[in-house]
């Protein structure tokens, strides 16, 4: 199974790169984890990569494009781990979710024909995913490195980060939650106090409170509006939840 995850959204881009991949392996399984990535935005990807890959059959591909360096000296990699293939950009995308499968091996992706300075979604990373479906070994497509592009989330004690805002609105954080029925929330100098609620039909209409999302961490929320609207912040942004 090839796995995509990029921030081309619903374009002619994404609809390509599975052509090139049909063209070369026919018979591929291709599936999306998702496309709607905020553009440019690694961090953001890496945090769906990391919390989602695991839900994905043992030996599954991810072809993961969020590729803001494309056409520079970045390069181009396959990451063997434990149970997974990750192809795509050395700039920390993958990085997270590899790490935490146990990396093995890792590829740079050589090629010899010409190829776009702004495509290797298409010309790099999908051809490279098709030729792993059909078997092609790691170490026929480039030579082994040692070193690669880390990315890591903020986490100090209770200090972490904005890491996604999801389509609903909900404002995502890699803090893990308490056993507390209250948190004291600081971001940007300002603090509030925001209560605590197992469930989203538990909490009040129109107010902001904290919920233990599916990825495990705390997030903040609005009933059925978007609590980003509220506060206005970004993803990469340092929050306090204690």
């Amino acid at each position: 199974m090839i796995i995509t995850l990029t921030d081309f959204g619903n374009s002619e881009y994404l609809g390509v790169m599975k052509g090139v991949i049909y063209s070369t392996a026919p018979k591929a399984n291709i599936t999306d984890l998702y496309n709607e990535v905020d553009s440019y935005n690694i961090k953001e990807g890496a945090w769906i990569l990391l919390r989602n890959y695991k839900f994905f059959p043992k030996n599954s591909i991810f072809l993961c494009v969020v590729d803001p360096g494309v056409g520079s000296s970045r390069k181009s990699i396959i990451i063997e781990t434990e149970n997974y293939l990750f192809v795509g950009p050395d700039n920390g995308l993958m990085y997270p979710a590899a790490a935490d499968d146990e990396i093995l091996r890792i590829a740079k992706i050589e090629y010899l024909e010409k190829i776009s300075s702004t495509f290797h979604g298409r010309d790099v990373f999908s051809v490279t995913a098709a030729k792993l479906e059909k078997g092609l070994n790691i170490d026929e497509i480039g030579e082994f490195i040692h070193e690669i592009e880390k990315l890591n989330f903020h986490l100090k004690q209770r200090e972490g980060e904005i890491v996604r805002i999801d389509k609903f609105g909900n404002i995502i954080t890699n803090i893990p939650a308490l056993k507390k029925d209250n948190y004291n929330v600081t971001i940007r100098k300002k603090r509030i106090k925001l209560p605590f609620f197992k469930t989203y039909a538990k909490a009040p209409e129109k107010k902001l409170f904290l919920i233990e999302g599916s990825s495990k961490t705390l997030e903040i929320s609005i009933k059925e509006k978007e609590a980003c609207k509220k506060l206005k912040i970004r993803v990469g942004d340092k929050i306090k939840i204690e």
